[in-house]
């Protein structure tokens, strides 16, 4: 498989993966809290699989490579967050740090889309890198205040969505100009 190829696959599958985690994290009174928590799971590993197959097909050494490895790093921590007692601390913490991973990596994307020349293509992946790094940034915030004992579902349920469109954004535009 060609590396435009790879990227346009890890792009969706990485999309895909976010859209399933923000479902099982929306609160959905049809939903049972086993099938939130698969899709969530599920989600996450979509959502590290895409990301390590978007750095793959990176040739050079550059922020957005480094971003894409640290966002898989990232997702990664979530799912041994969600395989572990999903109501312990240690989860909890986890969660968080995979969030704040996955911001992180998002953030060194977005300052590689800064150092390109501008153009259309660029603008999909800043807003995209942008929105994905605001979202992860609320579920991190959301999960230090559930840590704290305060109610945060709605702030991770924002911050999931909003991930979800960003990471729909980048893959139009990974899409468009493969």
């Amino acid at each position: 498989m060609d590396n435009q190829t790879k990227a346009v696959l890890g792009s969706w599958i990485q999309a895909i993966g976010t859209i399933l985690a923000a479902t099982g994290s929306t609160p959905f009174k049809s939903l049972s809290d086993e099938l939130k928590n698969a899709l969530n799971l599920i989600g996450n590993v979509m959502q590290g699989t895409g990301n390590a197959l978007i750095a793959d097909t990176v040739e050079t050494f550059n922020l957005n490579k480094v971003g894409n490895q640290i966002q898989a790093v990232g997702n990664s921590t979530v799912v041994a967050g969600i395989l572990i007692d999903s109501n312990s601390r240690i989860s909890q913490i986890l969660n968080i740090d995979g969030n704040w991973l996955q911001a992180l990596g998002g953030s060194a994307s977005l300052g590689d889309a800064f150092e390109q020349t501008p153009s259309e293509e660029q603008l999909y992946n800043i807003y995209g890198n942008l929105l994905q790094v605001i979202g992860n940034s609320l579920q991190a915030v959301s999960g230090t205040k559930e840590l704290r004992g305060e109610e945060a579902q709605n702030l991770n349920v924002v911050g999931s969505w909003i991930q979800a469109v960003g990471s729909v954004i980048s893959a139009i535009g990974q899409t468009k100009y493969p």
